[in-house]
């Protein structure tokens, strides 16, 4: 079963119905997390998964709408293991090995949770409970700061990442390609038009990008950091995608009626299939 999870499907601006960025992606019994932003660990419990599920987590770049949820999905994810489960593995560019220390390390912001519970009688029984065996691990993550042209490969699936133009040079922004046996997916994240992720998505399946607004409403700057939906369609087109998915909406893309009219100027454009991703929301591909 090869499924994609919108865990969250929005922006930095909260709305009742999206907030945020998280994605996972189900390749049978594995899970891949691309991004990590607001409540994601509850919605995902939410939607039916459990944090000790994720053994893989990709970061594009360091926005906190995509990735401030992190420390509450480590501590989670450890808190409720029982020391039996995969070590969580992460990637993402700079600064990720340097964030998650200072979240989980030994001087972390955090270690004065995850110590408590290492050491506190209470805390060791509870863990018992669960089904875990003295002495309790310590919170432990395989991180790697990653670049553009970074192949991450294991038995079922390969992932590689290229440059995405977004807010350089302030901060790197990283879009995947991941291709199993049944296909090819590309998050291509926050990004304008660019050569690095058309190459990227060149004859893939499904192309799952940031789409802002209506492409009228964006002024110069937003449309080189970030797809509207002219933009995002002719892209998708270019790349000779079949599948077309639209996350990441802007407050206004996302009201009734201008999300009709945002897909009809995207069905003008590209020919494949077109899908408005909605939070929550579980696709099978």
């Amino acid at each position: 079963m090869n499924r994609i999870y919108f865990v969250s499907s929005g922006t930095p601006t909260p709305t009742k119905s999206r907030f945020g960025t998280c994605y996972v992606l189900q390749l049978g019994d594995e899970f891949l997390m691309f991004d990590c932003g607001p409540a994601a660990t509850h919605k995902l419990v939410k939607m039916g998964l459990f944090p000790t599920q994720i053994d893989y987590l990709f970061f594009s770049h360091h926005h906190f709408d995509h990735n401030v949820d992190y420390p509450c999905l480590l501590l989670c994810r450890w808190d409720q293991s029982v020391g039996q489960e995969n070590t969580l593995q992460v990637w993402g560019p700079p600064p990720t090995e340097w964030i998650t220390d200072r979240l989980i390390g030994p001087e972390g912001a955090f270690h004065h949770d995850w110590r408590a519970r290492v050491e506190h009688p209470g805390s060791q029984e509870i863990f018992e409970n669960r089904g875990g065996v003295l002495p309790r691990p310590e919170p432990a993550v395989i991180v790697n700061d990653i670049q553009s042209g970074d192949v991450i490969k294991r038995e079922r699936w390969t992932v590689t990442a290229a440059k995405t133009q977004h807010i350089d040079p302030w901060m790197q922004t990283l879009a995947y390609r991941v291709d199993f046996i049944a296909g090819s997916i590309v998050f291509a994240s926050d990004t304008g038009p660019c050569r690095s992720v058309k190459e990227l998505a060149a004859g893939s399946d499904t192309l799952l990008i940031h789409c802002w607004d209506h492409q009228a409403s964006m002024k110069k700057n937003e449309a080189r950091m970030i797809c509207g939906t002219v933009a995002a369609a002719e892209f998708a087109q270019q790349t000779g995608a079949k599948r077309l998915i639209l996350a990441h909406q802007g407050p206004n893309l996302d009201q009734p009626g201008s999300k009709e009219r945002g897909l009809a100027d995207v069905a003008g454009i590209f020919k494949g299939e077109i899908i408005f991703g909605e939070e929550l929301m579980i696709l099978d591909i």
